[in-house]
């Protein structure tokens, strides 16, 4: 008897940077399995930086195995041991790091630097690796990275990207320098998916158009991960919950393999903000699983099943052009990809740095 079909689930994934408050108290993951209705897939933490002395590799401000860390190391272990996968993100806001591992005169600069990284891989059993490139970097460089990647951690080892989420359709409309189409060809058998990010003015979730331009585009649902921001302090675009209990419902309806939502980031999610964050995932869970609309009141998430919102799945999409049948550059017109763009021509702006809210600098 051959095989089943592998069953594909929509992914359900959160960053997780900021691991303590303003205090220096650990902001704990484990709620993410304690509390009922929360079908997390994947965890990120958040932000591995290779610095200047290829020994001084941080997570946030501090070497990984700072004490500050011994809880979080702890708890992200016993998320692996109930099934759900732990990635490590390098890169981010913070310039550097893709700069020592691109192509360079020398491969000794390229060995120096990721061994380091590839010790902390192996050291803390992570499970992949989330290339955030915001810095230029060339297409060969990151290649060799993803090459390398997967020569030393094997076939299961997960490697995604988080483009922003006008990238995938325009490689001017682009924080890394590379063309991420040229990258799908490529390498795309080695990449798990894309964490795009709908949000910084990069992208929108607030309709399902730009993803369906993605598709049209030639974008494999199943590899596009719509990207939000959990709470209007982490970063502009923040999608309120009555526009995506219609959104993903319709994404998720005529996508069968949706790639999924992931969250940036954890620790003041919504609706239940800094004192209950897990209520994000439990909401998105709400939504992705068979749920169709996720109610918010009083701080609280009720889930509600409202045949009504079938109807609403038929919604026609704004008619966009994505020149060339799905395999040519987005030219503009209705359903514009970038919102910023204001048809000039010229590439949209950098969007303003926000407060990531990293851990506090001081030593515990």
């Amino acid at each position: 008897m051959p095989p089943l079909p592998h069953q594909h689930v929509a992914r359900i994934i959160t960053y997780y940077q900021t691991h303590h408050d303003s205090s220096g108290k650990h902001i704990s993951v484990l709620p993410l399995l304690q509390k009922p209705g929360i079908s997390l897939t994947h965890l990120i933490v958040a932000a591995i930086h290779l610095n200047e002395d290829p020994a001084a590799l941080t997570l946030n401000d501090h070497h990984p195995s700072h004490p500050r860390f011994v809880t979080l190391w702890a708890e992200l272990r016993i998320l692996q041991a109930a099934g759900v996968k732990v990635l490590g993100m390098l890169g981010g806001a913070a310039k550097g790091s893709f700069a020592r591992l691109d192509i360079s005169d020398s491969d000794q600069q390229f060995e120096r630097y990721y061994h380091p990284l590839a010790a902390l891989i192996r050291e803390r059993g992570l499970d992949g690796l989330d290339l955030d490139v915001e810095e230029p970097m060339s297409l060969a460089g990151i290649i060799r990275l993803i090459d390398r990647l997967r020569a030393d951690f094997g076939p299961e080892f997960i490697i995604t990207l988080a483009p922003v989420a006008a990238a995938l359709l325009n490689v001017e409309h682009n924080l890394s320098g590379f063309d991420y189409e040229a990258l799908e060809v490529m390498r795309g058998k080695e990449i798990a998916w894309y964490n795009a990010q709908f949000y910084c003015g990069w992208g929108d979730c607030s309709n399902p158009v730009m993803y369906e331009m993605m598709v049209m585009r030639g974008w494999t649902p199943e590899k596009i991960v719509v990207g939000l921001v959990t709470n209007p302090e982490n970063g502009s675009g923040w999608v309120p919950w009555e526009m995506l209990g219609t959104v993903l419902p319709v994404l998720l309806g005529r996508h069968p393999r949706f790639g999924g939502v992931m969250g940036w980031e954890y620790f003041n999610s919504l609706p239940g903000a800094r004192e209950r964050p897990w209520e994000w995932a439990r909401a998105v869970t709400a939504l992705l699983r068979g749920r169709r609309t996720a109610i918010v009141a009083n701080d609280q998430v009720h889930v509600e099943h409202q045949q009504q919102q079938e109807k609403k799945e038929t919604t026609s999409i704004t008619t966009v052009s994505a020149g060339g049948g799905g395999g040519g550059v987005f030219t503009g017109g209705e359903g514009e990809a970038d919102p910023d763009d204001d048809g000039s021509g010229k590439p949209p702006p950098v969007p303003n740095s926000f407060e990531y809210l990293s851990d506090t600098p001081t030593d515990e």
